[in-house]
Formats: C-alpha cells, sequence, structure tokens
C-alpha cells in the first residue's frame, strides 16, 4: 500500500539537543530509495508502507547502536486509493 507518511523520532535522555542523533537518522533516510523531505518537527515519507516501516526500523537501530536507551516516535500515514497522489501533488492542489 503507497502511503504518504509523517514521522517524527526523539531520542530521550540524550541532554538537550538532539540534532547529533537526527542528523544519524536522517543520513539513513537520505540513503533509502524512498522520496522524503525534512521539516522543522519531523519528515515526510512516501513510499510503500513496508518499506516505511523497515526503514524506521534502520532508525531505531542506529539509534540503539549509538547508546539511546529510549526513543519516542509518533507516525501518522495517509493514502489514496482513488488516485495516484504525491506529496508533491498534495502541496500543488492547495498553491
Amino acid at each position: 500500500m503507497k502511503v504518504v507518511a509523517d514521522l517524527c523520532i526523539v531520542p530521550m535522555g540524550v541532554g538537550p539537543s538532539v540534532s547529533p542523533y537526527v542528523k544519524e537518522i536522517k543520513a539513513i533516510i537520505d540513503a533509502s530509495d524512498l522520496t522524503a523531505e525534512m521539516h522543522a518537527n519531523g519528515t515526510n515519507i512516501e513510499g510503500e508502507l513496508e518499506d516505511i516501516c523497515r526503514l524506521i526500523e534502520m532508525c531505531e537501530a542506529k539509534l540503539s547502536n549509538l547508546g539511546v536507551q529510549r526513543v519516542f516516535f509518533t507516525m501518522s500515514f495517509s493514502s489514496r486509493r482513488d488516485k495516484k497522489q504525491s506529496m508533491a501533488d498534495k502541496l500543488a492542489a492547495v498553491s
């Protein structure tokens, strides 16, 4: 199933700045074949749901390898069955 996901990953217990960890996660997302756009509070990712879930597992494993003991995830998904629609299409529809 093709979806657009909004993902926010927050490493907890690592101090007030999480940017070093976010950079690690961004590198994993950028290396994937999925279309992704980072925004101020997370990342929009477009692709097959199972591919996105696999990517999220890779991100969690990286944080674990970096010693992060607790991670807070928020995810929301949207899909359309009546027509193909990309993230760009969705934005263009309201421009």
